[in-house]
């Protein structure tokens, strides 16, 4: 039996190509507040971080922190009428921010797509965030929008797991989606089991949404600054 937290697959082996440089101060604050952050470079240019559990306001304040402290340069999908208000849109930009896209094609699942594909033809970075829970409540399970997401662009996943339990943020483990979602997802889920939320209740399992027909999350859209897909 594969032990806990110990993802019984990773496509891609260290030394990461991809290497950044974090800022020192914001290390070392996440280290005076006993916080551990795990992470050995990223692979390739483009991909997509798939952050769990996703339980609380925290999450978001923890996550930037870390971000600074790696030096990881992510984006993420935001309401677009957020990046109106003064001066909170022009901070959410600066974390990394995209605003929504009114009747993209494809919805939310298109546009992050194209983005990525666009990123690949240029060969420049880009790194997408997504909390696929959707929701800081517990659901029956995970929107399908990252898989697409993932899948379609030909991306891999980056599975971040933010451990309120043992205070880690770990991400070490990078996976290519084979197509198969029912063995894909046994592999997610082996990866983040044992990791506890600030609110451990309010985890979802880590399966996908059996209700949800394919691609009926690309027309979602997210309530606030979270990234959810």
């Amino acid at each position: 039996m594969a032990k806990v937290g110990i993802p019984v697959q990773n496509c891609f082996k260290p030394p990461h190509p991809v290497q950044l440089a974090g800022s020192p101060l914001a290390r070392s604050l996440m280290d005076a507040m006993g916080w551990t952050l795990k992470f050995e470079g990223l692979p390739t240019l483009q991909g997509v971080f798939v952050v769990y559990p996703h339980t609380s306001n925290w999450d978001f304040v923890y996550a930037v922190m870390a971000k600074w402290a790696l030096g990881v340069q992510l984006n993420f999908w935001a309401k677009d009428t957020l990046f109106k208000v003064p001066v909170l849109g022009r901070w959410i930009r600066w974390l990394g921010g995209i605003p929504t896209v009114r009747n993209a094609p494809g919805g939310l699942v298109g546009q992050a797509v194209a983005e990525l594909q666009a990123a690949r033809r240029e060969q420049r970075y880009c790194w997408l965030g997504l909390s696929p829970e959707g929701t800081r409540k517990r659901t029956a399970g995970w929107r399908s929008g990252f898989y697409q997401t993932a899948l379609q662009a030909g991306v891999p996943l980056c599975l971040v797991r933010l451990d309120f339990g043992r205070k880690e943020l770990v991400a070490t483990h990078f996976f290519e989606l084979s197509g198969d979602r029912v063995a894909d997802m046994a592999v997610i889920a082996e990866s983040f089991a044992g990791a506890q939320g600030y609110t451990p209740q309010g985890a979802s399992p880590v399966v996908l949404l059996s209700s949800a027909p394919d691609g009926a999350t690309s027309t979602s859209r997210p309530t606030g600054a979270s990234p959810h897909v």
